[in-house]
């Protein structure tokens, strides 16, 4: 993987070679009926296919985390750039997802993001992949409010210890164990760069942000259309 450290430049990195990526894909939905959010249409395309068109260039190891698999047959048999993975744990939770990507991901080191989300910016995945250190145990972006984004991150194989014992425990918030791990916050002024509206981190939790991301996607380009 190629990495530029510099504070003032956002590399691109063609592909991974040692960071798996995950698509969580998601609980009940039941503000949204029940719907499968990844399969949702937005601007023409599934939520998981404008994840896909991100993703797949950047890793070699891209992971479907399922509850159940069946809603995504008709995918699956279309040779996607994916391996999908059943959850290991019966509870809907973010916790759990996040728990058998990093358990089933090929690599030390997993970006994990929320198979909700159509508008994940390849700069701000670039963003996270080159400023990864070894010792990172989990690298994310902190918000100009400062709130933190725990699904759109990359986590290490050593944070599953800690996660085993949340989930032991009954505890399902994926930042309840933050305190026990080292944990670096990508620099603002990088995120503010890579994603100056941060857009990545709009989803489909309801009928009206669905709405909403419909709306935002005309004026979208998708990322796998090419430009003229």
């Amino acid at each position: 993987m190629r990495q530029d450290r510099s504070s003032s430049n956002i590399p691109t990195i063609t592909k991974a070679a040692n960071v798996s990526a995950a698509i969580l894909g998601g609980g009940a939905a039941t503000r949204l009926s029940g719907a499968v959010k990844p399969l949702l249409e937005v601007g023409g395309a599934s939520i998981l296919e404008r994840l896909c068109a991100t993703l797949a260039p950047r890793f070699d190891d891209l992971l479907l985390v399922v509850k159940e698999p069946e809603p995504y047959a008709r995918a699956a048999a279309q040779n996607p750039p994916w391996r999908m993975v059943r959850d290991r744990l019966p509870s809907r939770s973010s916790l759990t997802g996040l728990h058998t990507a990093i358990a089933a991901a090929r690599h030390e080191h997993v970006f994990v993001t929320a198979g909700d989300s159509p508008f994940l910016r390849p700069e701000l995945v670039d963003a996270l992949l080159a400023l990864l250190r070894p010792e990172d145990d989990v690298l994310l972006p902190r918000k100009p409010d400062g709130y933190i984004e725990p699904l759109c991150a990359v986590y290490s194989r050593r944070c599953l210890p800690h996660i085993e014992v949340r989930l032991a425990r009954g505890e399902y918030k994926i930042g309840d164990f933050f305190d026990k791990i080292h944990l670096r916050p990508l620099p603002l002024e990088i995120l503010l760069r890579a994603d100056p509206e941060q857009i990545s981190f709009r989803n489909a939790n309801t009928p009206e942000e669905l709405r909403a991301l419909r709306e935002i996607a005309r004026g979208t380009r998708h990322p796998g259309q090419e430009t003229t």
